[in-house]
């Protein structure tokens, strides 16, 4: 098991981490702004739910070999790049009638799955977990995939805590915005353009 001590102050380091206002967080918000509360909470958990996928890449030691391989980091790097520009144009470039609140809205299982997709072609995730998470496992103190799983599943409920937070405040935001669905796409496109420059200058542990 993790001894006391380091797990705790994992903990307090991860809390520290998750406050800060990151991609995941950025992307949650310009969807509760787009849709309201539910499209946020929708995509804080699929968010999350690619977190799961990370954490046990890591467990498994993919993390390391993908962050080691040029090719690989570049191609997931990439096609986040490509992704994340794909929604900004769309959120930009929708016609009003297509972004007004009082349209069909986007079903809560694509937004999901939405969410998923951007966190797991999130360079920076991987990294991350390369970097960070390795510090507090402690080889002598059992099963180093064990650790890694424990630690990345409480990361993942703080980060959890924190997307709901940004999802609902978002949404709030949303509500106010109502009826002006042309300053709302445009607040998600340059949201999602910005994202995607962002993880275009990923860059690659050596």
């Amino acid at each position: 098991m993790i001894p006391m001590p380091t797990f705790l102050v994992f903990v307090v380091a991860s809390s520290a981490l998750v406050l800060i206002p990151g991609p995941n967080h950025l992307y949650i918000a310009a969807r509760s702004i787009a849709q309201g509360r539910s499209g946020g909470i929708a995509s804080a958990f699929g968010v999350e739910t690619g977190t799961l996928v990370h954490i046990a890449a890591a467990a498994a030691g993919l993390s390391y070999v993908i962050a080691r391989s040029a090719t690989l980091f570049n191609v997931i790097k990439w096609a986040g790049v490509v992704y994340l520009a794909y929604l900004g144009l769309r959120a930009l470039f929708r016609r009003h009638e297509e972004t007004s609140f009082e349209a069909r809205p986007q079903p809560l299982r694509a937004i999901f799955l939405e969410g998923m997709v951007v966190n797991l072609l999130n360079p920076k995730v991987i990294l991350f977990f390369l970097a960070f998470l390795p510090q507090f496992v402690h080889p002598e103190a059992g099963s180093v995939p064990l650790q890694i799983v424990i630690l990345g599943v409480t990361l993942l409920l703080l980060g959890m805590v924190s997307d709901l937070v940004y999802a609902v405040g978002a949404g709030m935001l949303g509500t106010r915005l109502r009826g002006r669905s042309n300053a709302v796409g445009r607040l998600s496109g340059v949201i999602y353009l910005g994202l995607g420059v962002a993880t275009a200058f990923a860059g690659r542990s050596t």
